[in-house]
């Protein structure tokens, strides 16, 4: 398979109508079943709860509370799910198949095969990033809106964060 960004795709040729596909347990053995959303099934790798816990810990002295640490933890795992499911539902979208999305400490793995068309690669490539941008929109404008009248200054920081988060996602993942 070709790794761009995050997403996996799976390119065919001649030999991949008679040959199964790769083996889909490669990546689960460390992962845990979290859910299946529209039959796509989501693991979480084990690391995720050390790095969570690492992160909440260095990043304490920057809120009121080490909650509002494992809230924005939290809200990054939120995000890169959302942005794992736009390339799924893409994928799907235009003829595709999805085998999983598989989270971890450093982002998450798509595991789609989009058809061999370049409209509809494309489409399953992108469609990630844009989810975060369509998130990242409306977050900054709440912002600019609201930002004064939020309750406290960790909740102005968590929604500065939230879209702070879907623009590095988007930007990221635009790169070539």
């Amino acid at each position: 398979g070709v790794v761009r960004g995050m997403v996996r795709c799976h390119r065919m040729d001649h030999r991949d109508r008679i040959s199964p596909p790769p083996p889909r347990d490669r990546l689960n053995l460390n992962a845990i079943p979290l859910f299946r959303f529209r039959g796509i099934p989501v693991q979480l790798h084990w690391s995720w709860f050390l790095i969570g816990a690492f992160e909440v810990m260095w990043r304490s002295d920057t809120h009121s509370h080490w909650i509002w640490g494992a809230v924005e933890f939290v809200m990054l795992f939120a995000l890169v799910l959302l942005h794992e499911f736009g390339h799924a539902f893409a994928c799907r979208q235009v003829g595709g198949t999805v085998d999983r999305i598989l989270l971890w400490p450093l982002g998450g793995i798509a595991h789609v095969r989009p058809p061999q068309r370049p409209g509809a690669q494309l489409w399953a490539l992108v469609a990630g990033p844009l989810v975060n941008l369509a998130l990242a929109v409306p977050a900054l404008v709440a912002w600019l809106v609201l930002g004064d009248l939020l309750p406290s200054p960790d909740a102005q920081n968590a929604l500065v964060t939230f879209a702070v988060l879907n623009l590095a996602l988007f930007v990221f993942n635009m790169l070539p």
